[in-house]
């Protein structure tokens, strides 16, 4: 049995940096990583698809060189060997740094191996007990494989799978019409892929407005992927050489064959395997650990960060969820989780910039509300790049005149959304923003011009 003060396991975003502030404060801290350090967000996830991302459009921006009066002998080509090569680099860089500096830092000891508890202070790592009164759980999740008839006899891809194809699908069909279904799709399409997406539902990323989801289908159809709503999965198969998706649309039959399949129908936390149970740690029926609003589990002394907790599954979500735990912990700052507004972005491109809530919760929510949208079409920043797909929207109390919500899809949406986020952190008034002079020509320019188009909401 060996004793810490602190024991964290996984080191997904939030990990390293508990297990550094810990060790700091004096804390004797064992970290425990089963696979690759990290987590998702530097091996499987944010770095190396934004990486693969970028030379998505490398390769889209070389196709409309004429557009723009540059003029390049001979097709454009993709050597997705290369591409890989690049995001293995970027990759590297960064999930080999965390066990090296945990190992020269002071107080803190690193174990490889599966987590298990024996109890509410005992974890076990393979042939080693440790104990601690303080366990972080930080474990993150996985893709989720849905019980599609027939699947258990076809190759697949998840996002995970998708970082190591060093090659270009002949057709890649997509399972899954939301943020990781539509970044590969418009990825691969752009790389030269014949790209189908396959959508259950009436529209794609449902949790949008429908506003968001109707723009974002039509930039991805202008690029040639093909877009299947209201699409039932019944069954698959193998034939030949070559995947096939049997599917119900709206009560009619349909097969889709393609080359590979990648299924991209969401997430759950890698918490099956840890033996909450003799801890007495509960957890959902989709096995997300409950939390209070200080990431406290239910069994003192036991805290859930990251995306296991099922609070956000974004990287900077979970390194709030640090900061959070971190800050009652150690410096007497009553943070909560509640104090976090939610805010991401779907990064095909142009990207999407989304800050709290939708129009349809405004809508429900009853309240007085006014609101502004203005298209893409109208910012000089996108005519000038040629790229004026999307809009901005925002939505404001009527009352206190706090910012809501706030979606820009559009050319640099995912930064200029902070501009917004900023304020409604603040709790200040739109005007605030309204009434700042922003540089020309830039997109954040027409924030204030947005807001200056405020009217009342209708139900």
């Amino acid at each position: 049995m060996k004793q810490f003060d602190a024991i964290i396991i996984g080191t997904g975003q939030a990990g390293p940096s508990l297990s550094s502030k810990l060790a700091g404060a004096g804390m004797t801290v064992a970290v425990i990583e089963r696979h690759l350090f990290g987590g998702t967000c530097v091996n499987t996830g944010c770095i190396p698809t934004k990486t693969m991302v970028a030379s998505a459009r490398a390769a889209y921006m070389a196709r409309r060189a004429a557009d723009f009066g540059v003029i390049i002998n001979g097709p454009v080509r993709v050597d997705m060997k290369k591409v890989v090569e690049r995001k293995d680099d970027v990759v590297g860089r960064n999930n080999h740094e965390p066990p090296n500096w945990m190992i020269r830092k002071p107080n803190i000891t690193v174990f490889k191996g599966q987590a298990e508890f024996e109890n509410s202070h005992t974890v076990r790592v393979g042939e080693q007990r440790l104990q601690s009164d303080r366990i972080f759980i930080n474990v993150g999740g996985r893709a989720f494989i849905p019980p599609m008839p027939g699947l258990a006899n076809v190759p697949y891809l998840t996002n995970s799978d998708m970082m190591k194809v060093d090659f270009l699908p002949e057709h890649l069909v997509v399972v899954g019409g939301s943020y990781i279904g539509l970044e590969f799709g418009q990825m691969y399409r752009r790389f030269g892929s014949a790209v189908t997406v396959i959508q259950r539902g009436p529209r794609l990323i449902p949790r949008e407005d429908e506003d968001v989801s109707d723009t974002v289908r039509e930039i991805l159809e202008k690029e040639g992927v093909n877009i299947c709503l209201n699409a039932e999965c019944t069954d698959v198969e193998k034939r030949d050489e070559k995947v096939v998706v049997k599917l119900d649309c709206n009560d009619e039959g349909r097969e889709i064959v393609g080359s590979h399949l990648l299924l991209a129908v969401g997430r759950v936390p890698n918490t099956h395997d840890l033996c909450l149970e003799k801890a007495g740690v509960n957890t959902n029926q989709r096995g997300y650990i409950l939390v209070d609003d200080k990431l406290r589990t239910n069994v003192p002394g036991i805290w859930a960060l990251g995306d296991c907790n099922g609070q956000g599954a974004f990287t900077h979500t979970s390194y709030n969820d640090f900061e959070i735990v971190a800050a009652n912990l150690l410096d007497d700052d009553p943070r909560r989780v509640t104090d976090r507004i939610m805010a991401y972005g779907l990064f095909i491109d142009p990207p999407l910039g989304r800050a709290g809530m939708t129009e349809a919760q405004v809508r429900a929510s009853g309240r007085k509300a006014l609101i502004a949208k203005r298209p893409m079409t109208k910012v000089g920043r996108a005519v000038e790049r040629s790229e004026t797909q999307g809009f901005m929207k925002v939505l404001v109390d009527a009352e206190t005149k706090e910012i809501l919500g706030a979606a820009i899809l559009g050319v640099s949406g995912d930064e200029v959304i902070h501009s917004l986020l900023d304020i409604m952190y603040a709790k200040a008034p739109y005007t605030v923003i309204q009434r700042a002079t922003h540089i020309h020509p830039t997109v954040s320019e027409l924030v204030p011009t947005l807001l200056g188009d405020l009217e009342p909401f209708s139900y």
